[in-house]
């Protein structure tokens, strides 16, 4: 998706996409019902609701501090290993409430996988970048297995031609954009429905950033993908729902052509507009 400036009177700072992939009818995969988080006494997030659909991409936006890496750590739980922390309300994914007593986190977590702003390879080669996590999992019981699930999530994240011949190399040698594929490689490696991308693209030049965005495109396919970003442009070119937060509350959701090109809501278009920020 192409986004262009707007020139129209309304304001030149506007942003707008082309026509993203319908998803009207798509089946929501998560529900959020008035999801509030708390960081001790300081509330961070108010009364969120939202369904997101499967197979598609749906942007988080807004302004620094305004709540949208919060509200997207609580789709796998990652606000649980943060002292203080509490979460309310309700997030269920296909039907099943992820905060239920019986519910493993360790699973969830296979499940929901989250790609994080900065590079995060472990200190291996990149051949175990891949393979760690389904053997943990249990998801591989052979070296022919694990050699095919290694190869086939490389490949699904664009990396393979690059590195075939270099798998036993340390994953900390590759440049930052090869880096940020090998972590969404090993992220699909373990199977997930879902996958939480927090400012993908934040520490990565221009070049990089646009394969990124490609992979996205691509994993939608098969994924429901959710990323959080600062990039407005960024936003429109790869997500077909959007949500704008602010101060830790949601102020409008919808289909990303209809958020940039005619938004509902006054703080929407101030933001889209950059009149505030």
């Amino acid at each position: 998706m192409n986004a262009t400036p707007d020139t129209s009177p309304m304001g030149a700072n506007r942003i707008i996409p082309s026509a993203p992939a319908s998803s009207a009818g798509a089946e929501s995969r998560i529900s959020a019902r008035d999801v509030t988080v708390h960081y001790g006494e300081k509330q961070a997030i108010f009364g969120v609701s939202m369904e997101v659909p499967e197979k598609s991409v749906t942007a988080f936006i807004g302004p620094s501090g305004c709540g949208k890496s919060t509200f997207l750590r609580c789709f796998n739980r990652m606000n649980d290993t943060i002292e203080g922390c509490r979460v309310g309300g309700e997030i269920t994914i296909d039907g099943e409430d992820i905060h239920r007593p019986s519910l493993d986190v360790v699973e969830l977590r296979a499940r929901v996988g989250m790609v994080f702003q900065k590079p995060n390879p472990f200190p291996k080669s990149i051949y175990d970048n891949i393979a760690y996590g389904p053997r943990i999992h249990g998801l591989v019981k052979s070296k022919a297995e694990t050699d095919a699930l290694v190869e086939s999530s490389l490949k699904k994240a664009g990396l393979w031609k690059e590195v075939s011949d270099r798998l036993d190399q340390p994953g900390t040698g590759l440049s930052g954009g090869q880096q940020q594929r090998l972590c969404i490689a090993r992220t699909i490696a373990t199977g997930p429905e879902v996958i939480l991308m927090d400012e993908p693209c934040s520490a990565l030049d221009p070049i990089a950033t646009s394969i990124v965005e490609d992979l996205i495109h691509e994993l939608r396919e098969q994924y429901t993908i959710i990323i959080v970003t600062h990039s407005m442009q960024q936003a429109a070119r790869v997500s077909q729902k959007t949500a704008f937060f602010h101060l830790g509350k949601l102020i409008e959701y919808g289909e990303t052509e209809q958020i940039f090109v005619n938004p509902r809501e006054k703080q929407t278009e101030a933001y889209i507009t950059g009149r505030i920020g």
